[in-house]
């Protein structure tokens, strides 16, 4: 829904043409397919993103125009982390329209953006109930659960063991009094955590 919203913002534009795919596999074979695009937008938990992976790979395939990312979730960290990468952008998926469509303009004419006051702003210190009972490192595995992850992805993305993995999730099932991973990872999102 928000891709199809933020598409039809965008071809309001007399000259804007919009492609757009549903995972990140799907929009990297329409980037070598099709490209290189004048700017590609990533959502950062698509599909199949693996977060600054896919940021990655789309850059390369794109021939060398912006590729930005657009979150609704993303922390300025992380915006952070995709700019240094080399990310044409980051985008909050809670700005207006018109300033979408100038945001996208702008990294068309190869500047790099990143909104003032969401890079600036102090984020808010108080963490969600259910994830004060976890450790940091729980909370980024249950992040790749709710992506659909297995432990294998997970662990390539933390740099960590695959068995290290396996016992984070064995710890979070038991402190989410959940039966199994699929079950941790819906309270996480029935709950609103991520």
């Amino acid at each position: 829904m928000v891709r199809d919203t933020i598409s039809a913002f965008l071809e309001q534009e007399p000259d804007v043409e919009v492609d757009r795919e549903a995972d990140f596999d799907a929009a990297l074979a329409r980037i070598e397919s099709d490209g290189p695009y004048d700017v590609v937008l990533l959502d950062y938990t698509m599909p199949g993103m693996r977060e600054l992976e896919g940021l990655t790979r789309s850059m390369a395939a794109n021939g060398g125009n912006p590729v930005a990312i657009i979150s609704g979730t993303a922390s300025r960290e992380t915006a952070e982390r995709a700019l240094a990468a080399g990310a044409a952008g980051f985008l909050p998926k809670s700005m207006a329209a018109k300033s979408l469509v100038h945001a996208v303009r702008l990294m068309a004419a190869g500047e790099q953006y990143a909104p003032i006051k969401f890079m600036t702003e102090k984020e808010p210190e108080t963490k969600h109930p259910l994830a004060e009972q976890l450790s940091d490192r729980e909370m980024q595995v249950l992040e790749g659960l709710c992506r659909g992850l297995a432990n294998k992805e997970i662990a390539q993305e933390l740099d960590v063991q695959e068995v290290t993995v396996k016992l984070h999730v064995k710890t979070l099932c038991r402190k989410l009094e959940a039966r199994n991973r699929t079950q941790a990872a819906m309270i996480a999102r029935d709950e609103g955590v991520f």
